[in-house]
């Protein structure tokens, strides 16, 4: 029974930090922009740098 009362506010606790670290993250602005960094990866920015270097050469 006295576990319950460690755990309870144990547990409390816990969640009021990732309810803080939710409102943080969004009001940092870490969801603004969700699609253009998946798109990135799509870039052809490798091959750019690797025709530079080779005419570089």
């Amino acid at each position: 029974m006295s576990l319950i009362f460690i755990s309870i506010p144990i547990g409390l606790v816990l969640v009021g930090i990732a309810v803080w670290a939710f409102f943080w993250a969004v009001r940092s602005g870490q969801y603004d922009d969700l699609d253009s960094p998946a798109y990135s990866v799509l870039s052809d920015e490798d091959d750019d740098k690797r025709k530079r270097d080779k005419d570089s050469r």
